[in-house]
């Protein structure tokens, strides 16, 4: 064990370094933050640096007011300067880790702020990588970049991988008090890694024997996920081809108090893990020369539904015999999911592309998102009024926003259909139809 760092990181002198401060990271920082540590926030987006060292918070998930509290007290701050590395004794890489258009994972942010932090690498350091991997990216692509200089990884410095765990909008957990998983690469690196975390966190920190088990457990996570979901929502495509109700369906099997856990069908996935995750594992895999058929399988299904969607609301529209060229469509909701504004791989974007490939005029609103850009397009939200939602040949949900008056929505929409059976306490359903 570093005596010296683990001494830094008990005495809460080490000064912590974040890289990315997005969704994971900024919440992160500020936990450590309030913990005691100085923090050194870094982005390459010199607007979020702006903000941050204003105060000014753009994260759903935190307190404004304990946010620019922290800065005030000189606990967080932020730069564009990547040489801030050789001011802080761990560092923590919170960068987005996306697709590409061949559903790829693309851990070139990974890479360049790993390539950034080796050239002022120095002895006692302590890198975790918290970005959603493949399995193996720890000690296949940074531990030998941070190893060019000629500083030992175990020995010099040291390197583990914690998942980020966070839900944008959950009420009840959050960075502070959601159990951490901990793997570093050799015994040290998990200890010191887990000693930081908790010196910070509320939830259990839970160790693993190396970043591997780490990055495929959060995997698992999320593929489990998917996979239910795509279960929900094949069950919800056959229901309605067979006339039945899949929400009823759904909630007579969750009276089972055992060996029964209830997913629900809906227009797609959203979010920065659930439609992503499983598709490191299924690329990762081919190189062990196997082949994920359950996972995509279940990834052909979900990215199927906004497709799916479209095909029922030319369905709805034909029996006032309408069409879908030239109709009139209002979406409620824009958000990967309800209450947060986050429109990170929203299923609605796609149902937008689906409808207004067939010809469709779109609108929408979104009490969260009052406009946004898509594949080149502005879309600006309207008002949800009267005329406006008696304006539309079809009304569709597609995120469930606690804010909606559904009563009022249900009393002036020509004809709903409900993806997220939203509607489901209006006693007059005589105009909604579930997906």
């Amino acid at each position: 064990m570093s005596d010296a760092l683990l001494s830094k990181i008990q005495n809460k002198s080490a000064v912590i370094g974040v890289v990315g401060l997005g969704y994971v990271g900024l919440p992160l920082a500020l936990e450590k933050a309030k913990a005691g540590y100085r923090v050194i926030g870094f982005d390459i987006q010199a607007e979020k640096v702006e903000k941050v060292n204003k105060g000014i918070n753009y994260i759903g998930d935190i307190i404004d007011s304990e946010f620019n509290d922290i800065v005030s007290q000189g606990m967080l701050t932020a730069t564009a300067d990547f040489s801030f590395v050789k001011d802080v004794d761990c560092i923590a890489i919170c960068v987005p880790t996306p697709l590409d258009k061949y559903y790829q994972p693309d851990i070139s942010y990974v890479v360049n702020s790993t390539r950034d932090i080796a050239k002022y690498l120095d002895k006692e350091m302590l890198i975790i990588l918290e970005s959603t991997t493949y399995p193996g990216t720890t000690e296949e692509v940074l531990k030998p970049i941070l190893e060019e200089g000629g500083l030992q990884c175990g020995k010099d410095f040291f390197l583990a991988f914690s998942p980020e765990r966070v839900d944008p909008g959950n009420k009840l957990y959050g960075t502070k008090n959601t159990p951490k998983v901990v793997g570093g690469v050799g015994e040290t690196s998990t200890k010191l890694a887990a000693a930081l975390y908790r010196s910070v966190l509320e939830g259990e920190i839970h160790e693993v024997s190396s970043p591997a088990v780490a990055e495929m457990e959060k995997i698992l996570e999320n593929t489990f996920r998917n996979i239910n979901i795509a279960l929900a929502n094949e069950m919800a495509i056959l229901c309605n081809k067979m006339g039945i109700n899949v929400w009823e369906v759904i909630d007579a099997a969750k009276s089972k108090p055992y060996g029964y856990m209830a997913f629900y069908p809906g227009p797609g996935l959203g979010g920065h893990c659930i439609p992503v995750d499983p598709f490191y594992l299924t690329w990762k895999a081919r190189e062990y020369d196997y082949h994920t058929r359950l996972i995509e399988t279940a990834g052909e299904i979900n990215i199927y539904m906004p497709q799916f969607v479209t095909e029922r609301s030319m369905k709805i529209l034909n029996r006032f015999r309408k069409t879908m060229n030239g109709a009139k469509i209002l979406l409620l909701g824009v958000a990967y999911k309800q209450d947060i504004d986050d429109l990170r791989e929203s299923p609605a974007l796609k149902v937008i592309e689906h409808l207004e490939q067939e010809g469709a005029e779109i609108s929408y609103y979104d009490p969260y998102i009052p406009q946004f850009k898509h594949h080149g397009n502005e879309y600006q939200s309207i008002k949800l009024n009267q005329e406006n939602l008696r304006n539309a040949d079809l009304v569709i949900l597609t995120t469930m926003h606690t804010q909606f008056d559904y009563e009022n929505i249900a009393r002036d929409a020509i004809y709903i259909f409900d993806t997220k059976n939203a509607f489901k306490l209006i006693k007059n359903r005589d105009n909604i139809e579930v997906l």
